[in-house]
């Protein structure tokens, strides 16, 4: 097994094992308790609601293809939440939203005995689609639309519409999970990627009374889960820069060169690698102008 092999191993290992199934956001929201903290935030008309009124539907896995969800629960029965967490802006999460949400529901019927070939009229909970944004807001909009994104506003017989949610109300559970990344990223870039950076993060946070409780009982798990990060995102480098050399070894012919740009390409998408960086490494390894490197990721994304 050569080292490419060993490294995407790795890669592969610590995706499975966190940053699929063990982000913080999704550690967090595993507890009901959090859970309903969530849903007073979205909708702090209801107040009767408890933790025994909701059900995780969080994917397991959706339609075979590895592929998980953040967050999914039901409200009673009547409304589905599914809820993501990105720190890299992407349109993309619409599309991705209708496929947990058709997976939700067949799994909903599925579990509930309903059948859809009858005349009776089965139950149908609301959905209700957020995303949880902790990058710069810029410009952004705080609605993203199917029709809108993919289909220059043309009418379709499908919509989806993700609501955007940038801060949360102050002290709420959005806020503060969104003003935890705010902290680690500060402390990321006295620190870099490192234990000391989520050790400094976790401090002030609770310094800070943010998240305060979480933090207390799940320091040494929310340590393991970022470092973890950090070790699949330096081998995903890794594994990105040694394509780059052989390719560059084996010559600038373009076939060959642009084997070597698809492969890493592949990988950091595969590996969950934002557009913007993959562009930007893709553009330092085979010393491309960046508009040009951009256009042979987008050709390939």
């Amino acid at each position: 097994m050569d080292t490419n092999d060993n490294t995407l191993n790795a890669i592969n290992e610590g995706i499975a094992k966190y940053t699929v199934k063990d982000s913080v956001f999704t550690d967090l929201f595993k507890d009901k308790k959090y859970t309903l903290m969530l849903y007073k935030a979205l909708h702090n008309e209801d107040n009767d609601v408890t933790e025994d009124d909701i059900t995780p539907i969080t994917l397991e896995n959706v339609l075979m293809s590895n592929m998980y969800n953040d967050l999914g629960f039901s409200v009673k029965n009547k409304i589905f939440i599914l809820t993501e967490a990105q720190s890299t802006w992407s349109v993309n999460i619409i599309i991705r939203m209708l496929m947990y949400l058709a997976e939700t529901y067949h799994n909903y019927y599925m579990e509930t005995n309903q059948v859809l070939y009858t005349s009776k009229k089965v139950d149908f909970p609301k959905p209700e689609l957020y995303m949880i944004y902790t990058g710069e807001r810029e410009n952004k909009k705080n609605v993203i639309s199917l029709t809108e994104e993919f289909l220059g506003g043309e009418e379709s017989s499908v919509e989806i519409k993700v609501k955007v949610i940038f801060d949360g109300q102050k002290g709420d559970i959005i806020n503060q999970f969104v003003e935890f990344t705010r902290v680690y990223n500060e402390q990321a870039k006295i620190y870099g990627r490192t234990r000391k950076a989520v050790i400094e993060t976790i401090k002030i946070c609770m310094d800070r009374n943010i998240l305060k409780d979480y933090l207390a009982k799940r320091e040494k798990e929310v340590v393991t889960i970022m470092m973890s990060l950090f070790d699949v995102e330096y081998n995903l480098k890794v594994y990105g820069d040694n394509i780059a050399k052989e390719s560059k070894e084996e010559g600038r012919l373009e076939g060959r060169l642009e084997g070597g740009i698809m492969s890493m390409v592949k990988a950091y998408k595969k590996f969950g690698s934002s557009f913007s960086d993959t562009v930007k490494d893709i553009s330092k390894e085979f010393n491309l102008k960046e508009e040009e490197a951009e256009n042979k990721v987008k050709a390939i994304w």
